[in-house]
């Protein structure tokens, strides 16, 4: 006889770990408060153009995890999708992640790689051990590539001084001294043909599965049935009662033109003056169509507040010790639930690390139930 399992969140989390344990003969109930299912990722047809529209802001699948990729293809066909991006400083156009295109435009120059990888490392500010996001950048590329590209982009998407970020957002910085600018380096990407609302719809389709939508699962509720698995946010669950966990969340504001409105996907505004941080234009997400109209969105970043979307959490000293009180008050009360995903472990995941935690998540759970030990708090440590 299977567990009666109820599912906080219709998105990539809940979905993926739901449609597991379902397979494996339990009994699930998806619950979201939203009209429609994938979460942040949902899109939809819009009705004047035809345009598939990412609501909730772009997103483009890519990873290295095979397995994920594979899991993904059994519920959607994915069409080949390559992402590139451009920035938009003083008035000027450059392809990015910075590349030997970028440098050679923005320096004026013609170099070749070894020319440019020199002159970069040049420019470069000899800072042994950086203590924040703008001395990493400086050590990295130096005063003028920093302050146009990263420097205003950074305090208007985290409303904060890049001195105030730590150094290790831009551990790895995207630098090529070559002319790529395909902005992903995994082997597999692509967009799902018929959108990630329709994928996540087919993942849900189980005979195992009824889904609720507009209907938020109530925490006091968690008694009533055998698990949870929460992919909502963690300190939701205990009604904030140590206090709101910071977001950074986005305003969208929608546009429509004919035609082609930018010539791509995305296009960055790195200049501080401008307050939106980028325009997308949705048609560029699905090159195999066609479409007279366009739909467009600039987006800006703010500080979440209650009834806003948190998007992206913000994880310095001060949220870190908060989630660490947060995980403790989990851990106590053990019990029956599991939190899981991005919000459920307050940190910012790619699709296809949700995809993956989900899966291990499911079978850590299976594995728990079958050796009758204590099914773990979380599908990965928030910390």
């Amino acid at each position: 006889m299977g567990l009666r399992i109820a599912v906080a969140g219709a998105g990539l989390s809940g979905a993926v770990a739901g449609r597991e344990l379902a397979e494996a003969g339990h009994r699930v109930v998806v619950y979201d408060p939203r009209p429609h299912v994938a979460g942040n990722c949902h899109t939809e047809r819009d009705d004047a153009t035809g345009v598939m529209v990412h609501r909730y802001g772009p997103h483009i699948f890519h990873t290295d995890d095979e397995g994920v990729w594979d899991y993904l293809r059994r519920f959607a066909t994915f069409r080949p999708y390559r992402h590139s991006v451009r920035t938009t400083v003083r008035g000027r156009v450059y392809s990015m992640p910075l590349n030997l295109l970028t440098i050679n435009q923005f320096f004026g120059r013609a170099m070749r790689p070894s020319e440019a990888r020199a002159f970069v490392a040049a420019r470069a500010e000899p800072i042994e051990n950086p203590a924040n996001f703008e001395e990493q950048a400086l050590s990295l590329v130096g005063r003028e590539l920093y302050e146009a590209f990263f420097k205003g982009y950074t305090e208007k998407q985290w409303g904060c001084a890049p001195t105030d970020l730590p150094a290790t957002i831009l551990a790895r910085l995207p630098l090529r001294f070559n002319y790529d600018d395909n902005y992903f380096f995994h082997r597999f990407q692509g967009m799902p043909e018929a959108g990630y609302t329709a994928l996540v719809e087919r993942i849900l389709d189980h005979p195992g599965i009824d889904v609720h939508l507009g209907t938020a699962f109530v925490p006091d509720r968690a008694g009533d049935w055998d698990h949870v698995l929460w992919t909502g946010p963690l300190d939701a669950f205990f009604g904030h009662a140590l206090g709101p966990l910071p977001y950074r969340t986005l305003d969208f504001e929608e546009f429509r033109d004919t035609g082609d409105w930018q010539g791509c996907a995305v296009m960055n505004e790195a200049d501080p003056d401008v307050p939106h941080t980028r325009t997308t234009e949705h048609k560029h997400f699905a090159p195999w169509e066609s479409h007279e109209g366009t739909v467009l969105f600039r987006e800006r970043s703010r500080a979440c507040g209650a009834g806003d979307i948190p998007y992206y959490p913000i994880r310095l000293a001060r949220e870190k010790a908060l989630l660490a009180e947060y995980v403790s008050l989990a851990e106590e009360a053990g019990g029956n639930v599991t939190f899981l995903g991005r919000l459920g472990t307050y940190r910012y995941l790619d699709m296809d690390r949700t995809v993956r935690e989900a899966l291990d998540a499911a079978a850590a759970l299976l594995a728990a139930w079958g050796a009758r030990r204590s099914p773990p708090v979380f599908g990965c440590p928030p910390l």
